[in-house]
């Protein structure tokens, strides 16, 4: 009854944390699910350690419904929903932001459902599947890299930007001593960079429709979520790729999905990479993501009674941000109408600013700033943004290499 108890208000905090993680641009679930960590000395003698790791799990999985509201609404992602912020900001400008929340809804929740549902079949192919390819994730890797870059409409600017972004990648992130590298350098390049593009526009935004009867083809809705799940699988198994990486990979097995089809496809990612984790924490013992790392320091051992409560917890998660993402979703497109744009952008970068600053001092500033500038080449120069993922995807392609 005692560890019910523990497990029903780490749910309910953790889906507080999530409100906030999603809603707040360039706080992320990983420095939060580190805070827990460094406090489970202090935090263990008033919840096991299995209640602690149900709180990062309810965050993590609200945090992938409510992170499309700052994407669409702000134009202010996390590297989950970078590919989103264009289609998004599409319906936003005629009025339907609400609508392209819903999508994203849509896809997280039923990637959600599907993602459970395979669960089982997922833990044989990763079991096996995960041994055949071990010795060759380097050069999987760089096959993957050469393919983005050569699908680009400018493919020297598309090479510049990769390799100009995975020295940045592998600079901060072998800076000795310097904690939550990886904050400063993606609230740069995806979010600073994102929000001074965006600031160019109109001051403000045209009203927003709440009350429109979505209609998504059976088709395209189903081509999506299988999308996300191919997405999420490569996510999870693969270390270094991004969810905007394996989204552009998958499209090209199911192609002409729409704007629709491909806001379901966004939606659904972040939240079957975050599934299907789990899959691989509970067969390679190893973690594919930052909550889940923490996850598996705090539970050692991790058994198939652990996985069933982390499910349990991630459905009831899950139902629950999508009815907050909805209800939350009407509020924002109340207020972006009639606020100014300009100067809502200006006091989130300045928000995320003081917040760097606070936790990284004056090199997370310089990180900042720096990856902010490499972060606007892609939307001067027109080429994908996905090539920035290089800061991540460089540094761990020479660690399987070299």
């Amino acid at each position: 009854m005692v560890m019910f108890v523990e497990i029903f208000v780490a749910i309910v905090v953790g889906i507080l944390a999530g409100i906030i993680t999603g809603l707040t641009p360039g706080i992320h679930i990983n420095l939060v699910s580190l805070l827990v960590l460094s406090a489970s000395a202090f935090l263990s003698q008033y919840f096991e350690f299995i209640a602690l790791g149900c709180f990062i799990i309810a965050m993590s999985v609200v945090h992938t419904f409510l992170d499309a509201i700052p994407s669409i609404y702000l134009g202010a992602p996390d590297s989950d929903q970078a590919l989103g912020v264009l289609p998004g900001h599409r319906y936003l400008l005629a009025g339907h932001g609400y609508v392209a929340l819903k999508l994203t809804v849509i896809g997280s929740f039923g990637a959600l459902i599907l993602s459970v549902f395979l669960f089982p079949i997922f833990i044989p192919i990763v079991k096996y599947g995960y041994d055949l390819i071990s010795n060759y994730i380097g050069y999987i890797l760089v096959v993957i890299v050469a393919f983005m870059i050569l699908r680009d409409n400018k493919k020297l600017w598309a090479l510049f930007v990769f390799i100009l972004s995975g020295v940045l990648g592998f600079i901060v992130l072998n800076i000795s001593g310097f904690e939550n590298p990886l904050f400063p350098m993606l609230s740069g390049l995806f979010g600073i960079s994102t929000l001074i593009i965006s600031i160019n526009g109109n001051d403000s935004m045209p009203e927003q429709k709440t009350d429109y009867k979505l209609k998504v083809p059976k088709k395209i809705m189903y081509k999506a979520l299988f999308s996300g799940q191919v997405s999420g699988f490569l996510t999870a198994v693969l270390p270094g790729v991004g969810a905007a990486t394996a989204a552009v990979l998958s499209l090209q097995i199911t192609r002409n999905l729409g704007d629709k089809g491909f806001m379901i496809l966004i939606g659904s990612i972040g939240t079957v990479n975050f599934v299907l984790s789990m899959v691989t924490l509970y067969v390679l013992d190893k973690a594919r993501n930052g909550s889940i790392i923490v996850v598996q320091k705090l539970v050692e051992n991790i058994s198939l009674n652990h996985i069933l409560i982390f499910l349990s917890v991630t459905l009831i998660a899950g139902s629950i941000g999508m009815f907050l993402t909805l209800k939350i979703g009407k509020v924002f497109s109340k207020i972006i109408s009639v606020v100014n744009y300009k100067k809502l952008v200006l006091s989130i970068i300045s928000s995320i600013t003081i917040l760097v600053f606070i936790l990284t001092s004056w090199l997370g500033i310089l990180v900042l700033i720096v990856s902010s500038a490499v972060g606007l080449i892609p939307a001067i120069v027109k080429t994908t943004r996905t090539q920035a993922m290089g800061c991540i995807m460089f540094p761990v392609i020479l660690y399987f290499l070299f």
